[in-house]
């Protein structure tokens, strides 16, 4: 099986994933689950790449789809257990409310096929890395690789781990979590999120035409920082709590640094 037809059989099982996922929504009438189906999509579509490519048990391979699994589901179960019993998301909600009747097959569109083409699209390093026969042996990409994705999934883990415990005491309630990773970078999740995408790029670059697909990482990077990310975040934030001016004066808004207030 060569690459392009690798690709489509990893975009038929998006779609078949996807539209799984929707009819599920349908059921209990909330669209926003494909934010906990997100990360475990890529797990799904690495693991699939694994399976159908050749010499599936080069080290390579199975360090990728290793890394890819553990992202995917922790970050799965992160928003799951964030989300458990507060209903559908406001931003989904808002849309449901805008498009009435016809949301139930709007959603599919504009939801859940949408969010499975970025899926595939952005899973690219998943394909090359999988579909490479060549090197065999682990490269210093595959080193650096490794390294990376260990910073970003401790800037994710732990940024989402403090915040959570932020939040669980009643003490904080409208006051800004300043502490921690959360006083390097004012969403240290996503830019870890960034980070981790970035490593499988750097994995990509051991192999033949790795260097292609840096579009994955590029993409996903500006969805974290301009669309579903921290802009749309931020917008709220600097609404709703009072002293989150003065932290944005004082703190990077993603990558880390250290803060600037005396």
């Amino acid at each position: 099986m060569n690459i392009v037809e690798l690709a489509l059989l990893g975009l038929g099982v998006v779609v078949v994933y996807m539209t799984v996922v929707w009819l599920i929504s349908l059921v209990i009438k909330n669209s926003s689950i494909v934010d906990i189906f997100w990360g475990p999509g890529f797990a799904l579509l690495a693991g699939a790449y694994y399976l159908v490519a050749p010499e599936p048990f080069a080290a390579r391979k199975l360090l990728l789809v290793v890394l890819v699994c553990v992202w995917g589901l922790r970050l799965a179960l992160h928003i799951g257990i964030r989300n458990h019993g507060k209903g559908e998301d406001y931003r989904y909600r808002a849309w449901r409310e805008q498009h009435g009747s016809r949301w139930w097959w709007r959603s599919f569109l504009q939801v859940f096929m949408l969010q499975g083409v970025l899926l595939w699209v952005i899973g690219m390093p998943l394909l090359v890395v999988q579909v490479a026969p060549q090197p065999a042996n682990l490269t210093v990409f595959d080193i650096l690789g490794t390294l990376l994705w260990l910073v970003g999934f401790v800037f994710e883990a732990l940024g989402d781990w403090q915040l959570v415990r932020f939040k669980a005491d009643p003490a904080n309630k409208g006051k800004v979590m300043r502490t921690g990773l959360w006083q390097y970078t004012r969403h240290p999740n996503y830019f870890g999120d960034a980070a981790v995408w970035w490593s499988y790029y750097v994995l990509a670059l051991s192999v033949q035409f790795g260097f292609t697909v840096v579009f994955s990482p590029i993409l996903m990077t500006m969805l974290l920082m301009r669309v579903s990310g921290v802009a749309l975040l931020e917008r709220g934030l600097k609404q709703t709590k009072p002293e989150y001016a003065d932290y944005v004066m004082n703190t990077n808004a993603f990558f880390p640094g250290l803060p600037r207030r005396k």
